[in-house]
């Protein structure tokens, strides 16, 4: 697809979502398979700024493996930070320094051309609004369940730790989001009971039909019913250990322009309604476990109750 094709989402995460400034400094960070999403966003950037760089590098091997230095260096040096890259970049150390550095960061991890044109196709102060009117339902809450017809019931609890909110509207100092965006999170600090995937979660995309069903003791996964995700786990326990099966995310959608899900976890989690969980690494989302492997899963039609009220969720 040409740059061209790409220039209106490309203006909506440079301008609306991350309001780069004249006087600010923008990295773009992209791989060699992500190329043309990363020329058209520094394309729009360098029409802003002249203190705007491409980085280019080769795919990671998996999602939250760290870039090359130079690539982290490139990161914290700048005010705004566009990372479309094949493999995650959200849950790295790299990522982190940047934000402590003071850069807005907007990572895109696994983005497509399509992903790109339907996903950032959204009013995000709209899906702002989503977020805020979620999170007064949410904050607070000592207990968190999630229910469906399938078989999820599993109940969260987030103890001190805080409901983030991924808005796509990245506008201070040290601020961090996915394009693209909407949902609102939670890093629990214990969780038990059943989850069953049926929306989409990798390695398989959408699922069309399967459930994936994860168990949860004590906040870690105590059983997987699927045998290329439970690989992907093991592989990863066999480098960290019991932080491989950290239940590390609750998460609901909040994009009201994502009506179908599509395959894609970074888009298909962000969908209005739906919830995600994770497993793995939660160190840049509120926790302290470090993982190689963030996985999310998306449940589609759940109910979710906050200390036994249920919550109102947003509708595409």
């Amino acid at each position: 697809m040409s740059n061209s094709s790409l220039r209106v989402p490309a203006q909506t995460a440079v301008e609306q979502c991350m309001n780069l400034g004249a006087d600010e400094s923008c990295a773009v960070v992209t791989d060699d398979t992500r190329q043309a999403i990363g020329e058209a966003l520094y394309d729009v950037a360098s029409e802003t700024t002249d203190d705007a760089v491409l980085v280019r590098y080769p795919p990671g091997d998996q999602h939250g493996a760290e870039p090359p230095e130079p690539v982290a260096a490139a990161m914290a040096g700048a005010d705004v930070v566009l990372a479309p890259t094949t493999k995650s970049l959200s849950h790295t150390q790299a990522r982190t320094a940047a934000n402590e550095a003071g850069a807005r960061v907007a990572t895109l991890p696994g983005i497509t051309d399509g992903v790109f044109l339907l996903g950032l196709d959204a009013d995000y102060e709209s899906i702002r609004d989503e977020c805020e009117r979620l999170l007064a339902q949410l904050e607070g809450a000592d207990q968190v369940r999630v229910t469906t017809d399938l078989g999820t019931d599993i109940t969260f609890e987030p103890g001190s730790r805080e409901w983030r909110l991924d808005t796509g509207i990245v506008h201070e100092p040290g601020g961090m989001s996915n394009l693209p965006a909407g949902e609102i999170f939670v890093s629990p600090e214990d969780a038990n009971g059943t989850y069953v995937v049926d929306g989409t979660m990798m390695p398989h995309g959408k699922l069309d039909g399967r459930t994936l069903e994860f168990e949860v003791e004590d906040g870690y996964v105590t059983r997987i019913s699927d045998d290329e995700v439970r690989a992907d786990v093991e592989e990863a326990a066999e480098e960290v250990g019991d932080a491989a099966y950290n239940l590390a995310e609750l998460g609901i959608g909040t994009n009201l322009a994502v009506e179908d899900l599509v395959g894609s976890v970074l888009l298909d989690e962000k969908a209005a309604g739906t919830v995600h969980i994770a497993l793995g690494d939660d160190h840049g989302i509120g926790g302290d476990t470090h993982a190689p492997i963030h996985l999310d899963g998306i449940i589609t039609e759940p109910t979710v109750y906050a200390d036994g009220k249920s919550v109102e969720l947003p509708t595409a």
